[in-house]
C-alpha cells in the first residue's frame, strides 16, 4: 500500500466524535447487524465486532473530553479569537483539543512559546480560549476532593 497525500487532513477531535457518532448509527442498521450462524461468527461479522468495540470505546473517551462541549460555533469563534497570535495549524488543533487552562499548559502545546510570546500574549491565548470553548464536561470518576472528605467526616 502506497500513501498518496500524508495528512491530507487534520481533524478536530470535535470532527472525529462527529464522524463517530455518525458511523455509530450507521452500524446499528440492519446492513451491518451481527447474527450467529451455527454458533460461530463469519470474519466479517468478527470484524464488525471489533470496530463496534472500537468506535464504542473512542466515543466514550472523547465525551469525557472538552471535545463534547464544543460548537461549530464555538470553534469558529476561537479560531478567530486566536488568528493574531500566528499560531500553526498544529498547535490551534492542540490548543482546541486539549482546552489548556494554565501557562504551563501553553507551554507544553505551543512550540518556542517563551520565544515567540511574553506572559501577557499567552495570558491572552488562555484568556480567548475560557471565553470561547465551553469547558469539558464533568466527570463522574473524578477524584474526591478535600470537601468530600469534609462532608463524609
Amino acid at each position: 500500500m502506497e500513501v498518496i497525500k500524508d495528512n491530507a487532513a487534520l481533524l478536530s477531535n470535535t470532527e472525529v466524535l462527529a464522524l463517530l457518532e455518525n458511523l455509530k448509527s450507521d452500524l446499528k442498521g440492519p446492513k451491518y447487524s451481527v447474527r450467529l450462524t451455527e454458533g460461530q461468527l463469519s470474519d466479517k461479522e468478527k470484524a464488525l465486532q471489533r470496530l463496534n468495540t472500537v468506535v464504542y470505546e473512542t466515543v466514550k473517551y472523547l465525551e469525557e473530553m472538552p471535545c463534547a462541549t464544543q460548537t461549530p460555533e464555538s470553534v469558529r469563534n476561537f479560531l478567530t479569537a486566536i488568528q493574531p497570535y500566528s499560531l500553526t495549524k498544529a498547535e490551534k488543533l492542540q490548543l482546541l483539543n486539549m482546552r489548556p487552562t494554565s501557562l504551563v499548559e501553553i507551554q507544553l502545546l505551543i512550540e518556542e512559546s517563551e520565544e515567540r510570546f511574553n506572559e501577557d500574549q499567552m495570558n491572552e491565548i488562555l484568556a480567548a480560549i475560557a471565553e470561547t470553548l465551553p469547558p469539558a464536561p464533568e466527570s463522574d470518576s473524578k477524584p474526591p476532593s478535600e470537601a468530600d472528605f469534609e462532608e463524609n467526616g
